[in-house]
């Protein structure tokens, strides 16, 4: 049986917020982005941006480019693509 990609359901993980997806759109939009840029985007507050961000590096769907500054990875992208269920995601501290 064929599975319905049409759902319109990103598969998001129990670690996640719904802010997470707003945050990962926006620096898939414009590239690199700060948590204030993020707010000042139409994201979440600077101060809720600056603590999911790590937490969305941790698990490989951003990654932290210099101290504030974040990019999109693969994984953050084909999560947004609905390609990747965030579930199968695994802390980059557990892994090492």
């Amino acid at each position: 049986m064929a599975s319905d990609s049409m759902n319109e359901m990103r598969q998001d993980a129990e670690w996640m917020v719904p802010s997470d997806d707003k945050i990962l759109e926006l620096i898939r939009e414009y590239g690199n982005l700060t948590p204030t840029a993020i707010e000042d985007l139409g994201g979440p507050s600077a101060g809720h941006a600056r603590n999911r961000c790590p937490e969305l590096a941790k698990y490989g769907l951003l990654e932290r480019i210099s101290r504030g500054l974040y990019g999109i990875t693969d994984e953050g992208d084909a999560y947004l693509n609905e390609e990747l269920d965030a579930n199968e995601l695994e802390s980059v501290e557990d892994t090492e």
